[in-house]
Protein backbone atom coordinates (compact mmCIF):
# COMPACT_ATOMS: atom_id res chain seq x y z
CA UNK A 1 0.00 0.00 0.00
CA UNK A 2 1.48 3.40 -0.76
CA UNK A 3 1.76 5.99 1.57
CA UNK A 4 -0.57 9.26 1.13
CA UNK A 5 1.35 11.96 -0.07
CA UNK A 6 -0.62 14.34 2.14
CA UNK A 7 1.21 12.54 5.52
CA UNK A 8 4.28 14.14 4.87
CA UNK A 9 2.28 17.23 6.51
CA UNK A 10 1.13 15.79 9.63
CA UNK A 11 4.86 13.87 10.12
CA UNK A 12 6.29 15.28 13.67
CA UNK A 13 10.00 15.47 14.70
CA UNK A 14 8.93 14.27 18.53
CA UNK A 15 12.36 15.03 19.76
CA UNK A 16 12.15 18.76 18.58
CA UNK A 17 9.03 18.98 19.97
CA UNK A 18 11.14 17.59 23.71
CA UNK A 19 13.31 20.43 22.67
CA UNK A 20 11.49 23.56 22.17
CA UNK A 21 8.26 22.67 24.66
CA UNK A 22 9.78 19.88 26.77
CA UNK A 23 12.58 21.74 28.11
CA UNK A 24 15.03 19.09 26.38
CA UNK A 25 18.77 20.36 25.18
CA UNK A 26 19.67 19.93 22.15
CA UNK A 27 22.45 17.87 22.48
CA UNK A 28 20.73 15.19 24.58
CA UNK A 29 18.45 14.14 21.18
CA UNK A 30 19.18 11.21 19.34
CA UNK A 31 19.13 12.60 16.02
CA UNK A 32 20.58 16.03 16.59
CA UNK A 33 19.87 17.06 12.39
CA UNK A 34 16.44 15.27 11.25
CA UNK A 35 14.62 16.03 8.13
CA UNK A 36 17.38 17.22 6.02
CA UNK A 37 17.98 15.17 2.59
CA UNK A 38 19.99 17.39 0.20
CA UNK A 39 22.63 20.30 0.09
CA UNK A 40 19.26 22.76 -0.12
CA UNK A 41 18.06 21.98 2.97
CA UNK A 42 21.53 22.52 4.95
CA UNK A 43 21.56 25.76 3.43
CA UNK A 44 18.77 26.68 4.81
CA UNK A 45 18.73 25.34 8.38
CA UNK A 46 21.69 27.59 8.24
CA UNK A 47 20.29 30.28 7.32
CA UNK A 48 17.85 30.15 10.01
CA UNK A 49 20.77 29.32 12.37
CA UNK A 50 22.23 33.09 10.98
CA UNK A 51 25.18 31.45 8.90
CA UNK A 52 25.11 31.47 5.30
CA UNK A 53 27.31 29.03 3.64
CA UNK A 54 27.34 30.74 0.43
CA UNK A 55 28.76 33.83 1.77
CA UNK A 56 33.04 32.79 1.96
CA UNK A 57 33.27 34.16 5.11
CA UNK A 58 30.67 32.25 6.87
CA UNK A 59 31.26 29.09 5.32
CA UNK A 60 35.39 29.91 6.25
CA UNK A 61 33.97 30.46 9.55
CA UNK A 62 32.08 27.11 9.70
CA UNK A 63 34.54 25.23 7.75
CA UNK A 64 37.15 26.66 11.45
CA UNK A 65 34.13 25.57 13.40
CA UNK A 66 34.53 22.25 11.68
CA UNK A 67 38.48 22.03 12.45
CA UNK A 68 38.04 23.26 16.28
CA UNK A 69 35.78 21.04 16.96
CA UNK A 70 38.22 17.66 15.99
CA UNK A 71 40.62 19.06 17.23
CA UNK A 72 38.89 18.83 20.60
CA UNK A 73 37.55 16.12 20.30
CA UNK A 74 41.12 14.65 20.39
CA UNK A 75 42.70 16.92 23.20
CA UNK A 76 40.36 16.34 25.55
CA UNK A 77 37.74 13.29 24.63
CA UNK A 78 40.09 10.32 23.03
CA UNK A 79 43.13 8.57 24.93
CA UNK A 80 45.29 10.21 22.12
CA UNK A 81 45.46 13.47 24.13
CA UNK A 82 44.04 12.78 27.18
CA UNK A 83 45.03 9.51 29.39
CA UNK A 84 40.85 9.08 30.54
CA UNK A 85 40.16 10.10 27.30
CA UNK A 86 38.25 7.08 25.09
CA UNK A 87 40.22 4.56 23.16
CA UNK A 88 38.10 5.34 19.89
CA UNK A 89 39.53 6.71 16.62
CA UNK A 90 38.30 9.52 14.48
CA UNK A 91 36.72 8.12 11.08
CA UNK A 92 38.68 8.79 8.57
CA UNK A 93 36.27 9.71 5.82
CA UNK A 94 35.54 13.00 8.26
CA UNK A 95 39.29 14.18 7.65
CA UNK A 96 38.05 14.44 3.51
CA UNK A 97 34.46 17.07 4.09
CA UNK A 98 35.65 19.85 2.73
CA UNK A 99 32.17 21.41 2.61
CA UNK A 100 30.36 21.45 6.19
CA UNK A 101 27.44 20.56 4.71
CA UNK A 102 28.55 17.57 3.73
CA UNK A 103 29.05 17.11 7.35
CA UNK A 104 25.04 17.60 7.85
CA UNK A 105 23.98 15.56 5.13
CA UNK A 106 26.78 12.42 6.98
CA UNK A 107 24.55 13.35 10.76
CA UNK A 108 20.99 13.05 8.74
CA UNK A 109 21.63 9.53 8.00
CA UNK A 110 22.29 9.46 4.09
CA UNK A 111 22.45 6.24 3.14
CA UNK A 112 25.58 6.19 2.02
CA UNK A 113 27.49 6.47 5.17
CA UNK A 114 27.70 4.18 7.88
CA UNK A 115 25.85 4.53 11.16
CA UNK A 116 28.99 5.00 13.53
CA UNK A 117 29.93 7.63 10.74
CA UNK A 118 26.92 9.20 10.95
CA UNK A 119 27.01 9.18 14.86
CA UNK A 120 30.30 10.71 15.17
CA UNK A 121 29.18 13.53 12.64
CA UNK A 122 26.33 14.48 15.47
CA UNK A 123 28.97 14.08 18.08
CA UNK A 124 30.94 16.74 16.00
CA UNK A 125 28.00 19.25 15.25
CA UNK A 126 27.09 18.98 18.59
CA UNK A 127 30.53 20.63 19.82
CA UNK A 128 30.66 23.17 16.53
CA UNK A 129 27.08 24.38 17.99
CA UNK A 130 28.83 25.14 21.50
CA UNK A 131 31.89 26.51 19.82
CA UNK A 132 29.78 29.18 17.78
CA UNK A 133 27.85 30.09 20.87
CA UNK A 134 31.13 30.60 22.71
CA UNK A 135 32.17 32.86 19.69
CA UNK A 136 29.31 34.72 19.32
CA UNK A 137 28.80 35.70 22.93
CA UNK A 138 28.92 39.47 22.33
CA UNK A 139 29.68 40.28 25.89
CA UNK A 140 32.98 39.00 26.04
CA UNK A 141 34.02 41.63 23.84
CA UNK A 142 33.92 43.75 27.05
CA UNK A 143 35.70 41.68 29.32
CA UNK A 144 38.23 43.74 30.58
CA UNK A 145 35.79 46.40 31.24
CA UNK A 146 33.73 43.83 32.94
CA UNK A 147 36.12 42.73 35.08
CA UNK A 148 37.53 45.96 36.45
CA UNK A 149 34.28 47.63 37.04
CA UNK A 150 33.36 44.85 38.77
CA UNK A 151 36.80 44.29 41.45
CA UNK A 152 36.95 47.84 41.38
CA UNK A 153 33.66 48.09 43.71
CA UNK A 154 35.53 45.46 45.93
CA UNK A 155 39.13 46.86 46.16
CA UNK A 156 38.29 50.15 47.55
CA UNK A 157 37.03 48.30 50.72
CA UNK A 158 40.12 46.16 51.02
CA UNK A 159 43.38 47.52 53.33
CA UNK A 160 45.93 46.54 54.78
CA UNK A 161 47.76 46.86 57.97
CA UNK A 162 51.74 47.99 59.32
CA UNK A 163 51.75 44.06 59.63
CA UNK A 164 50.56 43.26 56.24
CA UNK A 165 46.90 41.78 57.38
CA UNK A 166 43.94 42.28 55.26
CA UNK A 167 40.64 43.92 56.30
CA UNK A 168 37.61 44.20 54.86
CA UNK A 169 36.71 48.14 56.07
CA UNK A 170 34.22 50.95 56.19
CA UNK A 171 35.30 53.56 58.74
CA UNK A 172 34.68 51.63 62.31
CA UNK A 173 33.48 48.67 61.01
CA UNK A 174 35.86 46.23 60.08
CA UNK A 175 36.30 42.46 59.45
CA UNK A 176 39.28 40.47 59.15
CA UNK A 177 40.42 38.27 56.09
CA UNK A 178 42.61 35.68 55.19
CA UNK A 179 42.58 36.42 51.86
CA UNK A 180 40.71 37.55 48.50
CA UNK A 181 40.90 36.05 45.01
CA UNK A 182 39.41 36.99 41.78
CA UNK A 183 38.89 34.08 39.14
CA UNK A 184 41.21 35.14 35.98
CA UNK A 185 39.45 34.51 32.52
CA UNK A 186 38.00 30.82 31.89
CA UNK A 187 40.08 29.52 28.83
CA UNK A 188 38.01 28.94 26.06
CA UNK A 189 38.60 25.37 26.11
CA UNK A 190 37.04 25.46 29.81
CA UNK A 191 34.17 27.39 28.76
CA UNK A 192 33.54 24.61 25.78
CA UNK A 193 33.82 21.69 28.29
CA UNK A 194 31.62 23.23 30.92
CA UNK A 195 28.84 24.26 28.10
CA UNK A 196 29.09 20.69 27.04
CA UNK A 197 27.60 19.26 30.64
CA UNK A 198 25.21 22.06 31.05
CA UNK A 199 21.49 21.32 29.98
CA UNK A 200 20.99 25.03 28.69
CA UNK A 201 24.22 25.28 26.45
CA UNK A 202 23.91 28.80 25.84
CA UNK A 203 27.05 31.23 26.85
CA UNK A 204 24.82 33.74 28.13
CA UNK A 205 24.16 31.27 30.81
CA UNK A 206 27.48 30.60 31.95
CA UNK A 207 27.51 32.55 35.53
CA UNK A 208 31.24 32.08 36.39
CA UNK A 209 33.59 33.90 33.84
CA UNK A 210 33.96 36.22 36.49
CA UNK A 211 33.96 35.60 40.13
CA UNK A 212 35.72 36.71 43.51
CA UNK A 213 36.30 34.46 46.71
CA UNK A 214 36.67 36.06 49.88
CA UNK A 215 38.55 33.86 52.86
CA UNK A 216 37.47 34.48 56.13
CA UNK A 217 39.51 33.64 59.84
CA UNK A 218 35.93 32.03 61.10
CA UNK A 219 32.65 31.13 59.69
CA UNK A 220 30.66 33.77 61.83
CA UNK A 221 33.03 36.11 59.56
CA UNK A 222 31.54 34.89 56.82
CA UNK A 223 28.04 36.33 57.55
CA UNK A 224 29.78 39.57 58.17
CA UNK A 225 30.99 39.67 54.97
CA UNK A 226 27.72 39.32 53.23
CA UNK A 227 26.10 42.10 55.59
CA UNK A 228 28.90 44.58 54.34
CA UNK A 229 28.86 43.58 50.67
CA UNK A 230 24.89 44.54 51.29
CA UNK A 231 25.44 47.87 53.80
CA UNK A 232 27.92 48.79 51.03
CA UNK A 233 25.54 48.56 48.09
CA UNK A 234 28.19 46.12 46.68
CA UNK A 235 25.68 43.59 46.25
CA UNK A 236 22.10 44.53 45.72
CA UNK A 237 20.10 42.17 46.94
CA UNK A 238 17.34 42.93 44.26
CA UNK A 239 20.02 41.75 41.37
CA UNK A 240 20.56 38.12 42.90
CA UNK A 241 19.80 35.04 40.91
CA UNK A 242 17.99 33.28 43.29
CA UNK A 243 18.58 29.54 41.67
CA UNK A 244 22.70 30.49 41.90
CA UNK A 245 22.48 30.73 45.63
CA UNK A 246 24.11 27.63 47.81
CA UNK A 247 25.25 27.90 51.55
CA UNK A 248 26.30 24.72 53.23
CA UNK A 249 28.71 26.69 56.00
CA UNK A 250 25.84 27.66 58.29
CA UNK A 251 22.28 26.21 59.04
CA UNK A 252 20.68 29.50 59.17
CA UNK A 253 17.55 27.88 60.23
CA UNK A 254 19.53 26.67 63.02
CA UNK A 255 21.43 29.67 64.06
CA UNK A 256 18.66 32.20 63.91
CA UNK A 257 17.23 31.33 67.15
CA UNK A 258 20.84 30.94 68.69
CA UNK A 259 21.53 34.00 67.48
CA UNK A 260 18.76 35.50 69.57
CA UNK A 261 19.42 34.00 72.88
CA UNK A 262 23.14 35.12 72.48
CA UNK A 263 21.67 39.03 71.76
CA UNK A 264 19.29 38.87 74.64
CA UNK A 265 22.24 37.44 76.82
CA UNK A 266 24.69 40.28 75.84
CA UNK A 267 22.12 43.00 76.63
CA UNK A 268 20.84 41.50 80.31
CA UNK A 269 24.70 40.89 81.38
CA UNK A 270 26.72 44.05 79.41
CA UNK A 271 28.79 41.25 77.55
CA UNK A 272 32.02 42.87 75.95
CA UNK A 273 32.75 42.41 72.06
CA UNK A 274 34.95 39.60 72.58
CA UNK A 275 32.69 37.77 75.10
CA UNK A 276 29.79 38.35 72.52
CA UNK A 277 31.79 37.13 69.64
CA UNK A 278 33.09 34.26 71.81
CA UNK A 279 29.53 33.05 72.58
CA UNK A 280 28.71 33.62 68.88
CA UNK A 281 31.34 31.46 67.66
CA UNK A 282 30.51 28.44 70.43
CA UNK A 283 27.00 28.58 68.87
CA UNK A 284 28.35 28.35 65.82
CA UNK A 285 29.69 24.40 66.36
CA UNK A 286 26.02 23.53 66.43
CA UNK A 287 24.85 25.64 63.40
CA UNK A 288 26.78 23.30 60.83
CA UNK A 289 25.09 20.80 57.83
CA UNK A 290 25.58 17.07 59.58
CA UNK A 291 26.04 15.79 55.92
CA UNK A 292 25.72 17.07 52.58
CA UNK A 293 23.41 20.65 53.15
CA UNK A 294 21.16 21.82 50.75
CA UNK A 295 20.73 20.32 47.50
CA UNK A 296 23.65 22.54 45.23
CA UNK A 297 23.08 23.59 41.79
CA UNK A 298 26.19 21.42 40.69
CA UNK A 299 26.35 18.16 39.88
CA UNK A 300 30.22 18.36 39.87
CA UNK A 301 30.67 20.06 43.03
CA UNK A 302 31.52 17.64 45.51
CA UNK A 303 28.87 17.07 48.37
CA UNK A 304 31.72 18.01 51.38
CA UNK A 305 32.41 21.39 49.79
CA UNK A 306 31.58 24.16 51.95
CA UNK A 307 30.60 28.08 50.82
CA UNK A 308 27.94 30.47 50.78
CA UNK A 309 27.98 31.68 46.90
CA UNK A 310 25.29 33.05 45.13
CA UNK A 311 25.81 35.09 41.75
CA UNK A 312 24.93 38.82 41.67
CA UNK A 313 24.30 41.33 38.43
CA UNK A 314 26.20 44.29 37.99
CA UNK A 315 25.33 46.80 36.05
CA UNK A 316 28.21 47.22 33.35
CA UNK A 317 28.87 50.57 31.92
CA UNK A 318 31.00 50.57 28.49
CA UNK A 319 32.36 53.63 26.76
CA UNK A 320 32.70 53.59 23.03
CA UNK A 321 35.91 55.52 22.38
CA UNK A 322 35.57 55.41 18.69
CA UNK A 323 32.87 57.78 19.54
CA UNK A 324 35.37 60.50 21.26
CA UNK A 325 37.33 60.43 18.50
CA UNK A 326 34.96 60.52 15.91
CA UNK A 327 34.12 63.75 17.58
CA UNK A 328 37.77 65.26 17.64
CA UNK A 329 37.42 64.53 13.59
CA UNK A 330 34.28 66.11 13.38
CA UNK A 331 35.44 69.19 15.64
CA UNK A 332 38.60 69.29 13.33
CA UNK A 333 36.20 69.00 10.18
CA UNK A 334 34.63 71.86 11.20
CA UNK A 335 38.07 74.18 10.94
CA UNK A 336 38.48 73.03 7.56
CA UNK A 337 34.58 73.17 6.31
CA UNK A 338 35.35 73.83 2.59
CA UNK A 339 37.48 70.41 1.70
CA UNK A 340 35.19 68.13 0.13
CA UNK A 341 36.55 65.49 3.08
CA UNK A 342 35.53 67.93 5.75
CA UNK A 343 31.93 68.00 4.27
CA UNK A 344 31.40 64.41 4.00
CA UNK A 345 32.49 64.23 7.73
CA UNK A 346 30.04 66.52 8.76
CA UNK A 347 27.47 64.75 6.95
CA UNK A 348 27.69 61.84 8.28
CA UNK A 349 24.93 60.64 11.12
CA UNK A 350 26.85 60.65 14.36
CA UNK A 351 23.16 59.08 16.12
CA UNK A 352 24.03 55.94 14.48
CA UNK A 353 27.44 55.71 16.66
CA UNK A 354 26.74 53.86 19.93
CA UNK A 355 27.42 56.09 22.84
CA UNK A 356 27.45 54.23 26.32
CA UNK A 357 26.59 50.87 26.27
CA UNK A 358 25.30 49.25 29.33
CA UNK A 359 24.42 45.58 30.08
CA UNK A 360 23.67 43.62 33.30
CA UNK A 361 26.43 41.20 33.88
CA UNK A 362 26.60 38.18 36.13
CA UNK A 363 29.40 37.14 38.65
CA UNK A 364 29.51 35.19 41.17
CA UNK A 365 30.86 35.88 44.79
CA UNK A 366 32.19 32.44 47.25
CA UNK A 367 32.62 33.26 50.56
CA UNK A 368 34.28 31.09 53.04
CA UNK A 369 35.56 30.71 56.06
CA UNK A 370 39.81 29.53 56.42
CA UNK A 371 39.18 25.89 57.90
CA UNK A 372 36.42 25.13 55.34
CA UNK A 373 38.66 26.39 52.72
CA UNK A 374 41.67 24.42 53.41
CA UNK A 375 39.25 21.02 53.22
CA UNK A 376 37.73 22.03 50.27
CA UNK A 377 41.73 22.67 48.32
CA UNK A 378 42.34 19.25 49.56
CA UNK A 379 41.49 15.39 48.08
CA UNK A 380 38.13 14.77 46.60
CA UNK A 381 36.78 18.35 46.72
CA UNK A 382 40.09 19.45 45.14
CA UNK A 383 39.14 21.65 42.02
CA UNK A 384 41.02 19.17 39.96
CA UNK A 385 38.79 16.29 41.11
CA UNK A 386 35.63 19.07 39.96
CA UNK A 387 37.28 19.74 36.49
CA UNK A 388 37.99 16.17 36.03
CA UNK A 389 34.55 15.40 36.80
CA UNK A 390 33.01 18.05 34.23
CA UNK A 391 34.76 16.54 31.41
CA UNK A 392 33.97 13.02 31.88
CA UNK A 393 30.36 14.19 31.95
CA UNK A 394 30.71 16.53 28.88
CA UNK A 395 32.42 13.35 27.24
CA UNK A 396 29.83 10.91 28.11
CA UNK A 397 27.20 13.07 27.49
CA UNK A 398 27.88 13.93 23.72
CA UNK A 399 29.61 10.10 23.39
CA UNK A 400 26.28 8.28 24.94
CA UNK A 401 24.67 7.23 21.75
CA UNK A 402 27.88 6.21 20.14
CA UNK A 403 29.38 3.96 22.59
CA UNK A 404 25.76 2.49 23.30
CA UNK A 405 26.15 1.82 19.14
CA UNK A 406 29.52 0.03 20.05
CA UNK A 407 28.45 -2.13 23.01
CA UNK A 408 25.46 -3.65 21.16
CA UNK A 409 27.64 -4.56 17.24
CA UNK A 410 30.18 -5.93 19.86
CA UNK A 411 27.24 -7.70 21.61
CA UNK A 412 25.72 -8.63 17.89
CA UNK A 413 28.95 -10.05 17.03
CA UNK A 414 29.84 -12.59 19.92
CA UNK A 415 26.01 -13.64 19.38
Amino acid sequence: MSRPEYLKNYTFDWELFDVVVGGKSALDTKFLISQIYNQDQVTAFLRGYGLDPNDPISRAELFGNFQEAMQFIKRYFLKEGSADGLDLTIPSRLYTIVDVRDLFLMAAGSSEYEQEEKIWAEIILKIMHTILHVDKDLRSNYFSVIQTQIFDRYYRYLHRDAENNLFLKFEDNLIPLVDFETKSKKTRDSVIIKLLHKAENVAEELFDRVGIRIVTKTKFDCLRVVKFLIEQNIVVPHNIKPSRSVNTIIDLGKFRQKYKNVLKMSLRNDLSEDRFLAAINRELTECGFETEGPSDRNDHTNSRYRSIQFTSRQLIRYKNPFLKEFMDIRKSAKEESESELASKILALDSSLIARDIRFFYPYEIQVVDEESHLENTQGEASHQEYKRAQKNSAMNRVFGELLACKESNESSDKA
